[in-house]
């Protein structure tokens, strides 16, 4: 696929994954079926039902979760790198999938915070998404941690 294809893959996936209208069918649609997930504030996942279990765990927490991007893609060969922010507010479930501590259920606390994915795109399949985000100030805004 060319890289403006694989851009397109990524941006349909930015909206309907990660946008605020979530449409759980686009993971069986752009997800590999082995896709390696991981973010520095959750823990990795492989596979489909993996990141649909992260995602229905982490939606049914954070009902108004939301995320957006804040530059054009980048593309180079398979890799499609992505700028974004986003968050919502802990007005669910309980939420454990925190590499410290856990949140009972409707704390009512609000994350807002960025980050930058790189996910790798095959034959029209998302078969990586990897991110690193500004989980510090995630677990800070949870209460989760505090400044010393």
């Amino acid at each position: 696929m060319s890289i403006e294809e694989n851009k397109a893959v990524v941006g349909r996936w930015f909206t309907e994954f990660w946008g605020k209208d979530f449409n759980p069918d686009v993971i069986g649609e752009l997800a590999a079926p082995d896709i390696r997930f991981e973010y520095s504030l959750h823990a990795p996942v492989r596979g489909r039902d993996a990141v649909r279990a992260f995602a229905g765990k982490f939606r049914a927490a954070f009902p108004d979760l939301n995320f957006w991007g804040t530059a054009d893609l980048i593309a180079e060969g398979d890799y499609v790198v992505g700028q974004w922010e986003g968050g919502g507010t802990h007005t669910g479930d309980a939420f454990d999938d925190m590499p410290m501590g856990s949140l009972p259920a409707n704390t009512g606390k609000v994350m807002r915070f960025t980050g930058t994915t790189v996910l790798k795109v095959e034959n029209g399949l998302i078969t990586e998404e990897i991110g690193l985000d500004d989980g510090v100030t995630v677990l800070r805004q949870l209460g989760l941690v505090t400044e010393a």
